[in-house]
């Protein structure tokens, strides 16, 4: 089962995390991978979307018999290796909305880019869960066109009720609520007072954001499999949805001049804010994943002890 694991990972690791790379990578070394703020193109992301199916399609043969359980992992795998390489979100404010000047012309116009750089980052989140997606439908197929053999025949084919509908709602809500206060408390680098904020926060290290990010989404899956029964499919979507709920409640127009006016780039009113999208996401479903499943052997566990 180990190998069966890593071999999709690898699938992945080296499909989209290596070979795929010129598709995000620029010339400066320092620069961030990003969708609507970065330099990739539409059809850029076409072509991932479509490479994230293939590697979908092929990681669920290489984890045969169980790659619809496996083979999930091989697409935020191969994006993880992006997480890793990219820039910082602090560097990212720096490129694009560093205030020049103490004008207030020059203010004025820093506050704005600002603004506008974090509305894109704000749905950016989504094209990357597109990207997720892509490779779930690749294993989706796969399934379809070589299913695994089953011992027994288990599954409700009656119509969803009312009941299952608000319980992935309610799973949903926990995994957007939990994976964000778990991050604030996790993703920690230097924090100082602020008379307005109450405090701010340097740039997280990526080896803080990696732990923070995967431990995060591992609780809220598993909280939501071992209470609400409920698919690791929420967490993964609520990775998307996080950075929108953090961005729309701490990141305010007045807070966004406070920090311009204050502080460097390098300092933000909230840890969520310091994590790239490709990273909630990319992180966010692999730890939903493992966290996922890691509620399923301890429900096995309490069973059978």
């Amino acid at each position: 089962m180990k190998v069966r694991i890593a071999a999709a990972a690898a699938v992945g690791v080296v499909l989209i995390g290596i070979l795929a790379w010129p598709l995000a990578a620029q010339s400066d070394p320092f620069s961030v991978v990003s969708i609507l703020a970065g330099d990739m193109t539409f059809g850029s992301t076409v072509i991932l979307a479509a490479l994230a199916f293939l590697v979908g399609l092929i990681a669920f043969f290489v984890a045969w018999p169980f790659g619809k359980e496996i083979a999930v992992i091989a697409v935020p795998a191969g994006l993880a290796v992006w997480a890793l390489r990219t820039g910082s979100m602090a560097q990212l404010i720096q490129a694009k909305a560093t205030l020049a000047g103490h004008e207030q012309s020059q203010v004025a116009a820093a506050l704005q880019s600002r603004q506008d750089l974090f509305t894109a980052l704000k749905w950016e989140p989504f094209f990357w869960l597109v990207v997720v997606i892509a490779g779930f439908a690749g294993v989706t197929l796969a399934s379809k066109i070589r299913p695994a053999p089953k011992a027994e025949e288990t599954s409700d084919k009656t119509a969803p009720k009312v009941g299952a509908y608000l319980n992935s709602a309610i799973a949903l809500v926990f995994s957007v609520l939990i994976s964000q206060f778990a991050i604030r408390i996790l993703a920690q680098d230097v924090s100082i007072f602020d008379q307005n904020l109450g405090a701010v926060t340097a740039q997280p290290a990526i080896g803080q954001i990696v732990f923070a990010v995967l431990v995060a989404f591992g609780l809220a899956a598993f909280v939501v499999k071992r209470f609400l029964n409920a698919c690791f499919i929420w967490p993964t979507i609520a990775s998307a949805l996080v950075t929108v709920f953090a961005t729309t409640i701490y990141l305010k127009a007045s807070v966004a001049d406070h920090l311009l006016r204050t502080w460097p780039a390098a300092f933000f009113s909230n840890q969520v804010l310091t994590i790239l999208p490709i990273q909630m996401v990319a992180l966010g479903t692999l730890g939903a994943i493992a966290g996922h499943w890691l509620a399923v052997r301890y429900t096995y566990w309490r069973k059978h002890e």
